[in-house]
């Protein structure tokens, strides 16, 4: 197997270093990264990724701020003052490791290894730098294991199959763009949309907010935040009952379609539109067109199966394609995550068998540190996260964190919330300082990550840090090699076919083709083949709706959207302003708030105090604060985690007030 082909550049002269981005964004870009006297100094997109196109974000383009923030940690640093209040004394990294394995030792000897947790979010991430040498570690340890946040309902109803690539968006007659803002999460995207629409496509919109693709819209569907299910169940019962719905594929290719049409038969147009909060001649015409237009395409975002109603509402929205019989044509579909579509095996990738040790809801981390389970967590492992700012119930994070019996660890590039309540601290690299492979989640990039700079300071990847832990514990014999070591390990483990143009500096096709035809090129990947259109148990309960409930204390529901200066949480260091809540007009004149007054948005789990933005842009009734903020971008130091509780359907749909300061 080749030798990755570009090494990171040692010399004093100016060098180009080819990599590309892993960032949670569905984009995936191919980077070229200009580099003098050893410094980063200019990065740019570049056309080795197909859909990059020479063109990468402002937060990606400026991403070198992070590389040399004041804030960047330099050092290993061991807490010498009072939790939060960032007192630290810098120590080698040995010192640093001996500390962690003798408190991680004691934390097994005196409660277990499951009293021992990790703690990551690897969205901004690829494969070498999240579950590959850390899974190996945890997992020899017997460490709690972390679960997943969501889960995704494409996969839950086609299993991995590909999506509709972006280039053939432009194929598409009727493009619906439903819970996504692709200003803030897949750039790329819209250069194909918008050529489609150039060429006589239409476009629909489905989300409380006016985003800047919802006002090129011919048509914008601003639901109420939990309804999506209501609303998606509506258009499958108008295809059944105006004889439209495609019972031939329905038979050949698709479970549960009894189970389905039930759940929907309650769900009139009108009913919806209703429950929805819009016009129902804006659904009956939304109903009209993706019954009548092909190709049509879905691109389906995060933010419907994260509320109330998650998991059923994002059956019903990728069920709509099968109903319709909108597959089988280039532009028809749906794109969710294409990750998957890759056929990566993880756990190969890993090489060793999970525990059957019990597995800890990321949602509950307050609870968990709080609640004192048997056995308690003793000793919480950080990295590639940031919970204080993204864990919900923020106010009990922080209490769990303040605890004196528990040692937390965090690896990080910088100085986050979450570090002010280490008792250890890491300096990480960052993905221009370490290799890594990179998985588009959107566009079908996979990507060779290459180091441009050496490390900052003394900053280590994930894969050198959990290799020395493997090495002290034992299970592991010293490794020689080093990252490259373990990129070609990694490598060696995927498919010849991809692993090949990868080493190579190319991109290679997915198994799946570059562009697949869903149900052509690519079939469900469930374990009969079918689509499955409701749980196995086929019953039409599973599609249950569950109301908004009303509390007249807190009267406004709360999204939290994805934000243009943030990357989940990643470079809220650097954050210009205090962050704004959106507010629509009437809301905002039956409270007295104007433009740019301080508000405080508060329920019975604590406040946000910000400043307000009125528009009407957002609809009533929904107020809206971005997410990934740090304490720096409001006045009292939370976000919009304190607002949220642990419960599923409170991550984009808590209930809150708004007032001015001092009104009450």
């Amino acid at each position: 197997m080749p030798e990755p082909r570009v090494s990171p550049p040692r010399s004093w002269g100016r060098s180009t270093v080819q990599t590309a981005c892993p960032l949670d964004c569905a984009d995936s870009c191919s980077l070229s990264v200009t580099v003098e006297r050893g410094e980063v100094v200019k990065i740019e997109g570049n056309t080795v990724a197909p859909s990059t196109h020479g063109y990468v974000c402002p937060k990606v383009k400026r991403f070198d701020r992070r590389v040399y923030s004041p804030e960047r940690l330099l050092h290993p640093l061991v807490r010498k003052g009072a939790k939060g209040r960032a007192d630290f004394e810098r120590v080698s990294w040995d010192e640093a490791l001996d500390l962690i394995v003798a408190k991680l030792t004691s934390a097994r000897e005196t409660f277990g290894a499951e009293s021992v947790l990790p703690f990551y979010r690897g969205g901004s991430n690829g494969l070498l730098t999240c579950h590959y040498e850390d899974a190996r570690f945890f997992r020899r340890f017997g460490a709690s294991r972390l679960g997943r946040c969501a889960i995704d309902g494409a996969v839950a109803v086609y299993g991995s199959m590909g999506g509709v690539a972006y280039d053939d968006y432009e194929a598409a007659r009727l493009i619906v763009v439903w819970g996504c803002n692709p200003s803030s999460t897949s750039v790329h995207l819209l250069a194909h949309i918008t050529r489609a629409q150039d060429a006589g496509a239409r476009v629909v919109v489905i989300d409380p907010r006016r985003t800047p693709i919802a006002r090129a819209a011919d048509l914008h569907l601003p639901v109420r935040p939990g309804t999506d299910l209501p609303v998606a169940l509506a258009v499958v019962r108008s295809l059944f009952e105006d004889g439209r719905a495609d019972l031939q594929f329905l038979g050949a290719h698709c479970d549960g379609v009894d189970a389905l049409r039930a759940a929907a038969e309650p769900w009139t147009l009108a009913r919806a539109a209703e429950e929805a909060g819009i016009d129902v001649d804006d659904l009956a015409m939304f109903a009209e067109w993706y019954a009548t237009i092909a190709p049509a395409v879905i691109r389906c975002g995060w933010a419907p199966g994260r509320g109330r109603n998650g998991d059923a509402a994002s059956r019903a929205i990728l069920a709509l394609p099968a109903v319709a019989g909108k597959f089988g044509v280039r532009g028809g579909g749906y794109t969710t995550t294409n990750a998957p579509a890759w056929g990566v095996d993880v756990d190969a990738l890993v090489d060793v068998p999970a525990p059957e040790t019990r597995t800890i809801d990321p949602h509950a981390l307050g609870r968990v540190l709080t609640d004192a389970p048997d056995p308690p967590i003793a000793v919480l492992f950080v990295y590639d996260g940031n919970p204080l700012t993204t864990a919900p119930d923020q106010h009990r994070v922080r209490r769990g964190l303040m605890r004196d019996d528990l040692f937390t660890i965090v690896h990080d590039q910088v100085m986050t919330d979450t570090t002010l309540y280490a008792d250890v601290l890491l300096p990480a690299t960052t993905f221009l300082e370490h290799y890594d492979i990179a998985r588009g989640e959107g566009a079908y990039h996979l990507h060779l990550v290459q180091p441009a700079i050496a490390p900052v300071g003394e900053a280590r990847s994930n894969q050198d840090l959990f290799r020395e832990l493997g090495v002290r514990f034992e299970y592991v014999e010293d490794d020689t090699l080093g990252e490259a070591g373990a990129l070609m390990d990694a490598a060696s483990r995927l498919p010849p076919a991809l692993a090949t143009p990868l080493l190579a500096g190319e991109v290679p096709v997915p198994p799946c083709g570059r562009r697949p035809i869903q149900f052509v090129d690519v079939m469900p990947a469930t374990v009969n083949g079918r689509a499955q259109l409701a749980p196995s148990s086929g019953d039409a309960d599973s599609y249950a709706y569950v109301s908004e409930p009303v509390d007249a204390s807190y009267p406004l529901t709360l999204i939290v959207p994805s934000s243009e200066h943030t990357i989940s949480s990643t470079l809220g260091e650097l954050r210009p302003n205090i962050a704004h809540v959106r507010i629509h007009p009437d809301d905002a004149h039956a409270r007295s708030i104007a433009e740019g007054e301080s508000v405080r948005v508060f329920n019975e789990l604590g406040e946000v105090q910000c400043e307000a933005t009125v528009t009407p842009e957002i609809r009533p009734g929904t107020v809206s604060l971005p997410s990934g903020l740090w304490a720096r971008s409001t006045y009292n130091g939370s976000t919009a985690t304190a607002l949220v509780s642990d419960a599923p359907s409170d991550v984009n749909g808590a209930r809150v007030q708004v007032e001015l300061w001092g009104r009450h």
